[in-house]
């Protein structure tokens, strides 16, 4: 799962502005075009404090951004990747505990001002992300006018998402919470179709692979996806919605209320 080369800087890296997950900014705030909705949400003075300091960055599909109680050396912000925040066991595989998408940020423990977390941090879908040195960003912070309380309230939806996973992964049907995930992974990369492998997948998830396979083969039986050599292809977002459990909408929720994002997710 884990690759060894680092994220690859990007350079003229473009930005769409066509999302539903980024806050509105105005047309002429320096933020405008930015492809992330916490580094659109911020004010604009904030953002352009920190706008030198933001590398562009390929993250590639389980590439580890950092490991458990190990320090954090950088922040990143995620514009198409998808990544995942993993608890370490020592007995067994690491489970995903929250995914991180262009709706936040991957590094809330630099904001909280811990120099370690338990957590694994990985790609989960490649994509494109911008990385801040950790030190730099934590020198920014006191003096970025709004972006404290903002991230403090991200930090509040990513516990909240924490919980709600747990309560997920106790309680609902495979069936479903492979229909929430993919519905959350849809809503982040931003297009109907992506690569995700069935081993990806388990472990995300939690299970076999065995039993992957057979919640995706469901989904794909009734029309809601295809899944084929390693790509998921979303056929029917209304009824992959239905086929979800109630996790999925309330995440996307919190996320409304608690930052104004208009409609991204778990």
């Amino acid at each position: 799962m884990h690759t060894s080369e680092p994220p690859v800087p990007r350079h003229g890296d473009a930005q769409s502005s066509a999302d539903a997950a980024t806050v509105g900014a105005p047309s002429d705030a320096p933020q405008a075009q930015e492809r992330n909705g916490l580094l659109r949400a911020l004010s604009p003075d904030a953002y352009a404090a920190l706008r030198p300091h933001l590398e562009p960055v390929e993250i590639t599909s389980g590439y580890v951004l950092w490991r458990p109680d190990q320090p954090i050396h950088g922040v990143y912000f995620p514009r198409t990747a998808v990544c995942s925040l993993l608890t370490p066991l020592a007995d067994e595989a690491p489970v995903e505990s929250a995914t991180v998408g262009c709706e936040g940020m991957v590094g809330v423990p630099v904001v909280l001002d811990a120099p370690t977390t338990h957590t694994q941090a990985l790609g989960q879908v490649a994509g494109a992300a911008a990385r801040v040195d950790a030190a730099r960003f934590r020198a920014w912070l006191p003096a970025a006018d709004g972006a404290l309380p903002l991230l403090l309230r991200y930090a509040q939806v990513l516990l909240e998402q924490t919980a709600q996973s747990v309560a997920c992964n106790r309680k609902h049907e495979m069936s479903e919470r492979c229909a929430r995930w993919l519905l959350a992974t849809h809503d982040r990369v931003g297009r109907d179709s992506f690569l995700l492998t069935h081993e990806f997948l388990a472990a995300m998830l939690g299970v076999r692979r065995a039993t992957v396979t057979i919640a995706a083969g469901l989904l794909q039986q009734v029309g809601l996806i295809r899944y084929s050599r390693g790509r998921v292809t979303i056929l029917d977002r209304e009824r992959l919605e239905d086929a979800s459990c109630e996790c999925y909408r309330v995440v996307r929720t919190l996320h409304a209320r608690l930052l104004g994002l208009s409609s991204q997710s778990a």
